[in-house]
């Protein structure tokens, strides 16, 4: 009897331990997955943005930035779009409107519905060398990608990227050899570059 006693309790402490360890392993949070997000999207010229004014069916439409960076919208006249967050144009399209309206101005909301402007170009010894716009940022090494790949005597260490800066064009050099060999050992964002728009990346 005092043996069956004894076996029961160690049965029931066991069982104990078992839903606790259980639980502990449901309240855990899970660990988000780390992703790598490029920078915030500027518009270009060549994009379609769409704009609403909530409860103002006037004014909601999608137009297209023009090549001088501009668009035309009613009650505001020119707006310049080019290199602006969308948040920065809902900002100014509601500064604009603000003496249209006697009291607050209906939410104003920009987003890009098409970046048909953004595009960058890949000469050199690459596969398939063009220009590109794949409707979202790049990096350097999916640029590469794009354009097919190297051909078998580029120089993978000496690739560049050519950015307008103002009159100046800046030279960003970029070493692809070792990732491309399948060694990413120290390997940083820095050292694969996000693609601007404009850009054109030089395989030698």
């Amino acid at each position: 009897m005092r043996k069956s006693l004894i076996a029961l309790i160690c049965g029931v402490l066991l069982q104990s331990m078992f839903i606790q360890a259980a639980a502990a392993q449901v309240r855990r949070p899970a660990v988000p997955a780390q992703t790598s997000a490029g920078p915030a999207y500027r518009i270009n010229p060549g994009d379609d943005i769409e704009i609403m004014v909530w409860g103002d069916e006037r004014l909601q439409r999608v137009v297209r930035v023009l090549p001088d960076g501009t668009f035309a919208f009613p009650l505001v006249g020119q707006v310049v779009a080019a290199g602006q967050l969308p948040s920065d144009l809902e900002r100014i399209i509601t500064a604009a409107l603000q003496p249209q309206y006697r009291g607050a101005v209906p939410q104003v909301t920009v987003s890009v519905k098409n970046p048909g402007g953004y595009q960058f170009s890949v000469i050199g010894k690459v596969r398939s060398p063009g220009t590109y716009t794949p409707g979202r940022y790049v990096n350097a090494l999916e640029a590469i990608s794009l354009a097919g790949g190297p051909t078998e005597f580029a120089s993978m260490a000496n690739v560049q990227i050519l950015r307008k800066s103002g009159q100046q064009v800046q030279t960003i050099r970029v070493r692809l050899n070792n990732v491309l060999k399948g060694d990413a050992t120290g390997l940083t964002e820095s050292d694969i570059p996000f693609i601007q728009s404009g850009d054109t990346m030089v395989v030698p």
